[in-house]
């Protein structure tokens, strides 16, 4: 199947990589961008807690990081885990990937028994982390450390959507989801952009694809992406 990613360029070399050992054609067409957003974040908490990958590596050039990462972090999946490690943090807790373990991994630990802990996230969030830690007794403060800003489509998406060569998209995002149906009015391909297969992280993801009239629509069972790519039929012989 020809397979469009549509997340931030290092985040779909990594998708392609499976997708193509698996014997997909993979067309990378990044529609958003992730920019890191000025934030005071004095060292005064017992831990961190982060969703995406994006936010520990938003700490990479921070004044705050060598003190921020002597603190331990509550990852939600290995790759955020493996970002905050990149970064330099070393104690980190990984939860089973998605925020429903993540939230049950640091009410298991009483992650804040040093202190509140710091939610560090994006500007475009999906659930209510802070408000389920708070409803538990856990004291957490969030803070935004990065955003996505749209990003038009490539030439090559816009060619291969016009000669009807894209079998399939993948949305790991609502915003990205957004940024396609935006793109897709900008470059006046409303209709072929719909008609391809779009496989969605979550149903809040696959929400204004559907609005918006896209016919095939399907949802991973859950909410990572060995299960997205289990929907993708295997390659015509």
């Amino acid at each position: 199947m020809r397979v469009v990613l549509t997340r931030p360029q290092e985040d779909s070399e990594r998708t392609a990589a499976a997708l193509r050992a698996k014997g997909h054609d993979v067309l990378i067409a990044p529609l958003l961008r992730v920019e890191p957003v000025a934030a005071d974040l004095r060292p005064h908490w017992g831990a961190l807690v982060i969703t995406s990958a994006n936010a520990a590596l938003a700490l990479a050039n921070h004044p705050a990081r060598e003190a921020l990462t002597k603190l331990r972090v509550y990852a939600v999946g290995k790759r955020s885990a493996d970002a905050a490690r990149e970064v330099g943090f070393t104690d980190i807790v990984t939860a089973g990937g998605d925020v429903r373990d993540l939230l049950r991994t640091v009410v298991a630990h009483r992650a804040d028994a040093k202190g509140p802990l710091l939610y560090l996230a994006g500007e475009d969030r999906s659930g209510d982390l802070l408000g389920d830690l708070t409803v538990r007794g856990i004291a957490a403060e969030l803070v935004v450390i990065y955003r996505a800003a749209m990003a038009p489509f490539s030439a090559a998406l816009n060619k291969a959507l016009k000669a009807n060569k894209v079998d399939a998209v993948l949305h790991f995002s609502k915003r990205s989801a957004e940024s396609y149906l935006a793109g897709a009015r900008r470059a006046g391909v409303v209709a072929p952009a719909l008609a391809v297969r779009h496989i969605c992280l979550s149903s809040q993801i696959a929400e204004p694809l559907q609005t918006a009239g896209a016919a095939k629509v399907v949802v991973a069972k859950r909410p990572d992406e060995a299960s997205m790519l289990e929907l993708l039929a295997p390659p015509q012989a």
